[in-house]
């Protein structure tokens, strides 16, 4: 995180650029308009929703239901990949199910699920759950099936049962792959909330910006958009530096 940070300035320029660019012109023009507004604006946008506690209600929301809708979909999809993993029959038997389900986009599922749980928390939670199921399942089944195979044979000449199988040889083993699962679901659980939010959950980030948009303040609304990069950004930091601390071999492998 620090050499990101120590870094970042030159990451910054290109976008530093363009909102002094956007300023100028806006300034120039005399911007009047329903579906654009000047940096300036935008801040002033920002700190007025921020001020109110708008912002931090509609924040709260959001990440409450990415992270939960996160813990359920990455841990039921981790576990479903190492039983699948560990077990060739299980595998064969429901490969054709996981692969006619996997392609089936989750904004697909709003409408059903919004028939069963109608509006609120618990859908989004399960509408996030179930995008994040089948990559976890993809990902924790492949590490699974890449862990070293003499480990597996000296497991199964010990006779250990599935527990024991998988507390001592397979999670010590795939548990920095299980975190990469984790860092790409964290990122979708965020997309995946806004989209909910948007659609159909009149709560969140989400709600926010269709709010702003309808009251035609396009202001607001590109605050509500800039507010949600950063909170995706500050996201990816926190688990980059997590990942450098627990897993720094994995992490190195993975920036080459």
């Amino acid at each position: 995180m620090r050499s990101a940070l120590r870094n970042g300035w030159r990451a910054a320029l290109l976008p530093v650029f363009v909102i002094v660019m956007a300023q100028v012109a806006a300034t120039a023009t005399q911007l009047e308009s329903d579906s654009l507004a000047s940096p300036a604006a935008i801040v002033a946008a920002f700190f007025a929703v921020l001020t109110d506690g708008s912002l931090m209600r509609a924040t709260l929301d959001t990440l409450m239901a990415a992270l939960c809708g996160c813990i359920v979909g990455v841990g039921a999809g981790s576990l479903l990949g190492i039983v699948l993993g560990l077990f060739r029959l299980v595998d064969d038997v429901l490969d054709l199910t996981i692969e006619l389900l996997r392609p089936v986009p989750v904004v697909a599922l709003i409408p059903v699920v919004m028939m069963l749980l109608g509006f609120g928390a618990r859908m989004e939670i399960v509408i996030i759950s179930l995008g994040l199921l089948w990559p976890s399942v993809v990902l924790a089944r492949a590490a699974v099936k890449e862990v070293e195979p003499r480990l597996m044979e000296v497991s199964a000449m010990l006779q250990l049962g599935f527990l024991a199988r998988l507390t001592k040889i397979v999670l010590p083993a795939i548990l920095p792959q299980l975190f990469m699962s984790l860092k790409l679901a964290a990122g979708y659980a965020l997309v995946v909330a806004v989209t909910v939010e948007i659609t159909a959950n009149p709560f969140g980030l989400g709600y926010g910006i269709m709010m702003a948009q309808q009251a035609l303040r396009p202001a607001e609304m590109f605050a509500y958009l800039i507010w949600i990069g950063a909170i995706g950004w500050l996201m990816s930091l926190m688990l980059n530096a997590a990942q450098h601390h627990f897993f720094p071999a994995f992490a190195k492998g993975e920036s080459r």
